[in-house]
């Protein structure tokens, strides 16, 4: 199955600029090298991971793409574009600990964010924008939190209202960092069922992500990362003994079967 998708997808990439596109990227935190020059380009509507060991600048790679690292070197295109001319097209969810849970607000008022880019900030939202959120909300099941502020729900429930408020942006390029964290598996599951659906609609995904065996299942393609990019591609081909060794020190037990 996960094949016949892929395949579906490369007919889909040879008609669109790739997702994310990085030539040459180096990034620094407090003058510590975080990447160095990291060239990769991740395929156009697949549902794509980035993974590896704790510090291999996964993270990093996201936020430099989003121009969040103060020091950054090199060329970054997003749709094919510089990520000024396509900020509106570009949803980002967070790590959950990057997320103020204490902030005063709801979680509908969350989701309405996703029209911001379009609307602006000061500017009423339209009938139209309140059909949106009120869509992206059901369609990730947090209807009925609409009037819970944000910093009475649980992880899974932060998740999916950020994920929403992705949606309700409708965004053409979704990045995710770390979005199954302090969720339990079937809330897990469930979001990759909504992301497989963004897919499918013609969304670009990219996750970052640490769970191997569910990249293999689930996820379209893969960056493999440890500092540099030591490989790039199809899930099957990325994760393999050799470069999970080079990547971690050793093949992890989770992928033995």
């Amino acid at each position: 199955m996960r094949a016949v998708s892929r395949a579906r997808n490369s007919e889909r990439e040879a008609a669109a600029p790739s997702a994310l596109a990085l030539s040459e990227v180096s990034a620094a935190y407090g003058g510590r090298g975080v990447l160095d020059r990291v060239t990769v380009e991740i395929p156009a509507r697949t549902l794509s991971a980035v993974v590896g060991p704790n510090g291999a600048g996964k993270s990093t790679l996201v936020k430099a793409a989003l121009g969040l690292v103060p020091s950054v070197r090199g060329r970054v295109r997003l749709l094919g574009e510089p990520l000024k001319r396509v900020r509106a097209r570009v949803a980002y969810v967070p790590q959950q600990d990057a997320v103020t849970r204490d902030f005063p607000i709801t979680a509908v008022q969350v989701v309405e964010m996703g029209r911001y880019p379009h609307r602006g900030w000061l500017r009423r939202l339209t009938p139209a924008d309140d059909e949106l959120v009120a869509s992206a909300m059901d369609h990730v099941g947090v209807a009925g939190l609409a009037d819970r502020p944000i910093d009475e729900l649980s992880g899974g429930q932060r998740q999916r209202v950020f994920l929403a408020r992705a949606l309700a942006q409708r965004a053409e390029l979704v990045l995710l960092d770390e979005p199954f964290t302090a969720v339990d598996a079937r809330t897990e599951s469930a979001l990759l069922d909504v992301l497989t659906g963004l897919c499918r609609d013609g969304v670009s995904v990219v996750v970052v992500h640490h769970d191997l065996r569910t990249v293999l299942t689930r996820f379209d393609h893969a960056v493999l990362m440890a500092g540099s990019v030591l490989a790039s591609g199809p899930p099957e081909s990325v994760l393999t003994a050799a470069h999970l060794e080079r990547a971690y020190g050793m093949a992890p037990l989770v992928l033995d079967s």
